[in-house]
């Protein structure tokens, strides 16, 4: 099958390059780093449901994984196309058998693979750590959260590939990826406050702030990740503070929504750019 073979290509050339190797090295360091140092900060936690060991590593986690997922996620993908069309082997990729379609969705399943593969490999390492070292470890929870998580990633891969289909040049891809990460992780807050002061000045309304006003901060990818790993570790919830709002758009499940669509729609775009482009 030609999408089995673009998938299978991009995963064995990422081998070769080393990009997997280096990726799962990361996250093994990353992950094994938190696990080691046992740092159990205290939470307002204080149900059965999940052990207060295994919810303070996820806490010790929380921020270096917003942070580091989308960086390696973009990096790993930016030039899934881009860089075959600078190098001049695009046309080789979407020679036949193998249509455009084909091309985009392989190197984004392939992606995918690499950073899936470095994730589980990490995390599994943090894991083992914490049942030989803690005191008590709830592995079912730790999977849930490697399993969001990895999904997490897949969402960046898959806007990064997306936007590498829609560039003609490795340089744009590198630029955009840039500007991507700038965007989600450090302007996305910037811009609520600007357009929050723009709207209320410098006090809040008595009445709080409006719920669709909350829901462009929930509209961020890492933030939506947040409430979709609440939704399924409810406990989580004491470790992240929104704002609330009665609106059924604000529920913490709408998270794998707006995920789902950070992935689907910057490929979808990517792909129609693609297919229309003059690549000859």
């Amino acid at each position: 099958m030609p999408l089995r073979a673009v998938v299978r290509k991009d995963f064995t050339d990422a081998i070769r390059s080393f990009s997997l190797q280096f990726t799962t090295l990361l996250f093994v360091a990353f992950a094994a780093g938190l696990a080691a140092i046992q740092w159990i900060p205290e939470t307002q936690y204080g149900g059965p449901a999940v052990d207060p060991s295994t919810l303070a590593l996820l806490n010790s986690m929380r921020q270096p994984t917003v942070f580091m997922i989308p960086l390696i996620g973009l990096v790993l993908a930016y030039d899934a196309l881009a860089g075959e069309r600078t190098s001049g082997t695009l046309r080789l990729l979407i020679g036949l058998p193998n249509s455009r379609l084909e091309a985009v969705a392989g190197k984004f399943l392939g992606r995918t693979a690499v950073i899936a593969v470095a994730i589980a490999v990490g995390y599994a390492v943090a894991g083992g750590i914490a049942l030989a070292t803690y005191e008590s470890f709830d592995a079912r929870v730790f999977g849930l959260y490697t399993l969001l998580t990895i999904g997490y990633g897949a969402v960046y891969v898959g806007i990064a590939t997306g936007f590498s289909a829609a560039m003609a040049s490795r340089r744009d891809a590198f630029a955009g990826a840039g500007g991507l990460y700038a965007l989600f992780i450090l302007g996305w807050d910037v811009l609520l406050l600007v357009l929050q002061l723009a709207i209320y000045g410098e006090e809040i309304p008595e009445a709080g702030l409006p719920d669709w006003f909350k829901f462009l901060g929930m509209v961020n990818p890492s933030t939506a990740f947040m409430h979709a790993v609440r939704s399924v570790v409810p406990e989580y919830e004491t470790l992240t503070f929104y704002p609330e709002g009665s609106a059924a758009y604000l529920q913490d499940w709408v998270g794998f929504v707006i995920l789902a669509g950070w992935c689907v729609l910057p490929l979808a775009f990517g792909y129609l750019r693609f297919e229309r482009a003059d690549i000859h």
